[in-house]
């Protein structure tokens, strides 16, 4: 048994990453929500084995379940560049009965505007908290730049809540207003991130050669990661977003389900929380974790950066260089 045990790298991913499948298996594996409960304690005894396995110290003898629960306890709750412990509302293991209870709420209150304002104003306060816990640690964000960013994405889905509904209230049909929570969450993500992310875009981010050494910063690489996250949340929240109106527009016709009132909410909620048990590691895997840049594109649009590049690479640049796109 120990010697099984030894043999395992735990910083080597248990699923192949390269692929979607692969991708899908890992996120499926670290966002499961059962873990959501494990107090702070065990989760630093977690951690604590991790770091023993990385210095080679084996000793305890764990069997191989034991250990790839541990690990899944450590990826689900820390943050991967700095190895803090991530507050609740932004560890893995808490997007799916976060999401469920905020998206359940936009859902079932939707019909008068301060049922959006007040909802609109917590899944954006739960955005913020997921943005900035998971973003690319070696970019600082200062007090003043979060708070710019939470006002900047809450305004946004506001207008484009309360827009969609006064607009869509007057020349579209009650289905068609049901969409109004989807069309803020859109439009929020399309500020939120960003802005939250702002030195990443302005002073770029740390960018690797293909044997993980530091050789340089790009802005573009920061680009590119923070689109495909917006692209991912955006995916994360439309099938249930999208698929779910058009479900509670037939089942509100039902004679039967009128009559029990009070089980539209938590109804709504239970749907939600099926949809997104499968989007949020189909999102998460929609693309690497490890996003790669060609160089030739950085000598191109940012060559300052490109020639800061050439210098800590002694004239060898890599043909590509690798970066965490956050999450």
């Amino acid at each position: 048994m120990s010697q099984v045990s030894t043999l395992i790298d735990v910083d080597k991913p248990l699923f192949d990453l390269s692929t979607f499948a692969g991708r899908f298996q890992y996120f499926a594996w670290m966002t499961d929500p059962r873990t959501v409960v494990v107090s702070s304690d065990r989760l630093l005894e977690a951690k604590a084995m991790v770091e023993r396995y990385r210095k080679g110290d084996q000793s305890a003898q764990l069997k191989p379940e034991e250990v790839h629960y541990n690990m899944k306890l450590y990826n689900s709750a820390f943050h991967p560049d700095t190895g803090e412990l991530q507050n609740f509302c932004g560890r893995m293991s808490f997007q799916v009965p976060g999401g469920m209870l905020i998206t359940g709420g936009m859902l079932a209150f939707y019909r008068t505007v301060p049922a959006v304002v007040l909802w609109q104003f917590i899944n954006q306060s739960f955005n913020a908290v997921v943005n900035y816990t998971n973003r690319n640690a070696n970019s600082p964000t200062s007090v003043t730049q979060l708070g710019v960013a939470y006002v900047s994405a809450t305004t946004s889905a506001l207008v484009a809540a309360i827009g969609c509904k006064n607009y869509w209230s007057k020349k579209a049909t009650p289905l068609f207003q049901r969409f109004v929570p989807f069309a803020a969450v859109a439009a929020a993500n399309f500020v939120n991130i960003p802005l939250m992310r702002q030195n990443e875009i302005i002073n770029g981010i740390e960018v690797k050669n293909d044997e993980g050494v530091v050789v340089g910063q790009s802005r573009l690489a920061a680009i590119k990661g923070i689109g495909e996250v917006v692209v991912s949340r955006i995916a994360m929240a439309a099938p249930g977003m999208l698929v779910l109106p058009l479900i509670m527009e037939r089942l509100e016709k039902l004679p039967a389900y009128r009559r029990i009132k009070w089980i539209n909410a938590p109804f709504q909620t239970l749907l939600v929380g099926c949809f997104l048990c499968f989007m949020v590691p189909t999102a998460c895997a929609l693309f690497p974790q490890q996003c790669s840049l060609d160089t030739s594109i950085m000598r191109t649009f940012e060559p300052e950066l490109y020639e800061d590049l050439e210098k800590k690479t002694q004239g060898k640049v890599p043909k590509r260089v690798y970066f965490n796109k956050g999450l």
